[in-house]
């Protein structure tokens, strides 16, 4: 089964090159790498927790897209919070973006890159048509 590679990286303020592809798919499933929250111009959003979890969610969703994918194919996220008190305000937003079909998830505390309060990744199943 080839790998496809979906997008390019995204842009970056530094302006450097990103070495990894926004998402990969392998046969029916869709791997998106983590999504900072980051907008067009490759800055992190600020407003704190609850801007960040939205930008991430809506670039989880371009990202997606390019597989032809939406967060209803999601069956796995991975979450990582720079700071584990966050949590509350970024569960309410995290789960007003999903269904009743609630993805399994993971979510810890960890450092994050840059000035990210959050980072999501997530494996969609999108079968081929």
């Amino acid at each position: 089964m080839p790998l496809e590679y979906l997008g390019a990286p995204p842009a970056a303020s530094d302006r450097q090159v990103r070495p990894f592809s926004p998402a990969v798919r392998a046969g029916d499933f869709v791997y998106v790498s983590g999504q900072v929250p980051a907008n067009q111009d490759g800055e992190i959003v600020a407003g704190g927790i609850e801007a960040q979890t939205r930008q991430v969610m809506e670039n989880l969703k371009a990202v997606l897209a390019l597989a032809g994918a939406t967060l209803d194919d999601v069956c796995k996220s991975t979450v990582w919070l720079q700071d584990a008190r966050d949590f509350g305000a970024f569960n309410r937003i995290y789960m007003g973006y999903f269904g009743a079909n609630k993805p399994a998830r993971s979510t810890t505390e960890a450092r994050l890159m840059v000035d990210a309060r959050v980072e999501i990744d997530a494996v969609a199943y999108k079968p081929r048509t």
